[in-house]
């Protein structure tokens, strides 16, 4: 990985985890709503989870890494799991994409430190 793409896959790495953590938090928060409530929050989750998987197809092309594919595909199951309202199996998935992401961002970190840069 040279320094510009660590920099980029960095900064993407850092903040899908983040996101991905959020995501997951309110999966699992998600199966105390009852009733319109549920329905309502799960609507809201899968949207939240849409936009967070377009930011990780961003970073996929902007930095040509594989594992941003692996967690888009792994995201992509979770959304289909909270459609479900599968929120555990979905929340196992999100958390397939939060190692995806933290391998990622472990690369960068290599290159980066490397350079003395961190």
């Amino acid at each position: 990985m040279d320094l510009k793409t660590a920099v980029k896959a960095y900064q993407f790495a850092e903040r899908a985890k983040s996101e991905l953590i959020i995501i997951s938090r309110l999966a699992i928060a998600l199966t105390g709503f009852t009733g319109s409530e549920r329905e309502g929050g799960k609507r809201m989750l899968i949207m939240l989870m849409e936009s967070v998987r377009s930011e990780l197809e961003f970073a996929a092309n902007a930095t040509g890494e594989n594992g941003f594919r692996s967690a888009i595909s792994h995201l992509n199951e979770a959304i289909g799991l909270t459609e479900s309202m599968d929120t555990e199996g979905a929340s196992e998935k999100i958390g397939l994409s939060v190692s995806e992401s933290t391998t990622i961002a472990a690369r960068a970190w290599e290159v980066l430190s490397g350079q003395d840069l961190l």
